[in-house]
């Protein structure tokens, strides 16, 4: 794994030899970017942007917008085996001052609480395929306003997933990549 375009291109990413996390595929990644930069749909620009990287495993979609210009990304993850990969990546990179890492269960409402009221022009979600408590999730966010207006939710989800979400999440694109579904939407 590596990271594909930016001030940090053709940098490695370390990964964990345990079934804890699935990466995002290099081709995935690079089509999620190209999306959000080139979209019609999408106003998104990196430059001076805050991301929140929801399972973020060892970092591969923050640590590429840290690369493209994000001012700062915001990490949560739960697996301590994990998360010390994802220190290492973000110390092996030198981004510790644009990064904060969460380590908490992202289920539990006070843990998005932490945020003290922040808001994230892009949060990305990258549960595991199983996980059947995303529209909750959805729900927490927007109760809790952390996206910014004209934000976008990207969500890296099993193509075969046919979940329902709030009413308010709004799909502006969903995009199939061999077995991974990625939803970009907003919330109206």
């Amino acid at each position: 794994m590596r990271i594909i375009s930016g001030n940090l291109k053709g940098r490695k990413i370390a990964q964990p030899n345990s079934n804890n996390t699935r990466p995002l595929k290099d081709l995935t990644k690079e089509s999620i970017f190209n999306i959000m930069e080139h979209s019609n749909l999408l106003k998104f620009s990196f430059e001076k942007s805050s991301i929140l990287d929801l399972f973020s495993g060892v970092g591969s979609f923050g640590l590429e917008c840290i690369s493209r210009g994000a001012k700062k990304v915001v990490f949560f993850e739960n697996y301590p085996e994990t998360v010390k990969i994802l220190k290492k990546n973000i110390y092996d990179l030198n981004c510790e001052k644009k990064t904060q890492i969460i380590e908490d269960d992202i289920f539990k409402i006070k843990s998005l609480n932490s945020l003290n009221k922040e808001k994230f022009e892009v949060i990305f979600l990258d549960p595991p395929y199983k996980e059947k408590k995303l529209n909750n999730l959805l729900g927490d966010i927007i109760f809790l306003k952390l996206l910014k207006k004209n934000g976008i939710i990207i969500m890296h989800r099993n193509k075969k997933d046919n979940e329902f979400y709030p009413k308010k999440f709004k799909i502006l694109k969903t995009k199939i990549y061999g077995i991974s579904k990625i939803i970009f939407g907003l919330i109206s």
